[in-house]
């Protein structure tokens, strides 16, 4: 039996404000297929997302525009 180590992928959302922004990001991206788990810091913008598969910057990012926000960058 083997243990798949996942992936971590970092980016950077703008335009988050309050709580409800956040709990929006972590909703939809946490919908994007292969995806266990989503860290979102207000503060920082900084969205964490912990999945068993590698996962293309385009499918992040419609998931986060979908959310109502824009990667920055």
């Amino acid at each position: 039996m083997s243990i798949e180590t996942p992936f971590r992928t970092d980016v950077v959302v703008s335009g988050m404000t309050c709580g409800h922004c956040t709990a929006s990001v972590k909703e939809e991206v946490g919908e994007v297929d292969g995806v266990r788990e989503v860290e979102v810091d207000l503060s920082t913008g900084l969205v964490t997302i912990t999945s068993d598969r590698e996962l293309p910057l385009p499918e992040i990012e419609a998931a986060v525009v979908e959310a109502g926000y824009t990667l920055a960058g």
